[in-house]
């Protein structure tokens, strides 16, 4: 049975709102997307009910993704854990009245945020935490949604990195309100073996987003992409997988996300060539 697969909006605009979600909508189903991932930047930018109204007229499903932006941290060197909590709770209350399973993201500290850590120090901030995000995870389970925690490269952050890291850090919390979003291009940077680093994550993939290796095209890099889907079933995970790349043309986000050149010949062209290629795997 084919994947559902996603498409982030990001690839187009930021920030996402109720003026440009139809346009992306009907975009994303005329490329043959299955779903769109839906950035939050900030509450308010978009209206989940109209969202939700839009998606079912064109026929997309829906994943909640979280934006990690300066303050917004589960741990209190980082941010404002309170502030960041509450931000968590906006976004499960839009996955539920989208129908979305998932909402996803770096949710333990801000995006491009690093600091060194010693042996205790890192033992302490896991702790905390766990200690933050347990009650988010409890009201994810009531609700039926899963949060996934996305490890990003080093460059990202210093708190998670690796699959291995993730695994021990969020272990206690793992379950049906806690998983791991696993994306390809982190994984490029920081696994020695992303396959099998997949196949370690196992039942704890509750979400996986994909790009090339250069955060353009799937298929146009070096990413050995049978044995990632290979990998995948391994692990039997059969969830989305939501193309996550970046447009330039946004200062904001190009300075994010490290966008200094174009991708591909256009936005439109890079979606396009990414659902195309997935297919043709098998995807």
């Amino acid at each position: 049975m084919p994947r559902t697969i996603a498409v982030n909006t990001w690839v187009w605009t930021s920030p996402l709102t109720d003026a440009t979600i139809e346009p992306l909508a009907r975009k994303a189903a005329a490329l043959g997307y299955d779903a769109l991932e839906l950035p939050l930047e900030s509450v308010g930018d978009w209206d989940p009910a109209r969202v939700r109204d839009v998606l079912d007229t064109v026929g997309l499903g829906a994943i909640v993704v979280g934006a990690m932006g300066p303050g917004r941290s589960l741990v209190a060197r980082a941010g404002d854990v309170a502030a960041t909590q509450e931000y968590l709770r906006t976004c499960m209350a839009a996955a539920r009245t989208l129908g979305a399973r998932v909402v996803a993201g770096p949710f333990y500290a801000p995006t491009g945020v690093t600091w060194r850590m010693d042996a205790d120090e890192r033992t302490a901030v896991v702790g905390e935490l766990r200690m933050n995000l347990a009650p988010l995870v409890e009201e994810a389970t009531a609700s039926g949604i899963a949060l996934a925690i996305e490890p990003l490269n080093r460059y990202e952050t210093s708190l998670l990195n690796t699959v291995e890291q993730s695994l021990d850090a969020l272990g206690p919390l793992l379950g049906a309100g806690l998983g791991l979003a696993l994306d390809t291009y982190h994984l490029n940077i920081e696994e020695k073996k992303p396959a099998d680093a997949v196949r370690t994550a196992g039942q704890a993939i509750a979400h996986v987003q994909v790009c090339g290796s250069d955060r353009g095209a799937v298929g146009d890099d070096h990413m050995d992409w049978p044995g990632m889907l290979a990998a995948l079933d391994d692990a039997d995970y059969r969830g989305p997988l939501g193309l996550e790349s970046f447009t330039g043309e946004n200062a904001t986000i190009a300075v994010a996300a490290s966008v200094w050149r174009p991708l591909a010949p256009s936005q439109d062209d890079l979606a396009a060539r990414s659902i195309a290629a997935l297919r043709a795997l098998g995807a």
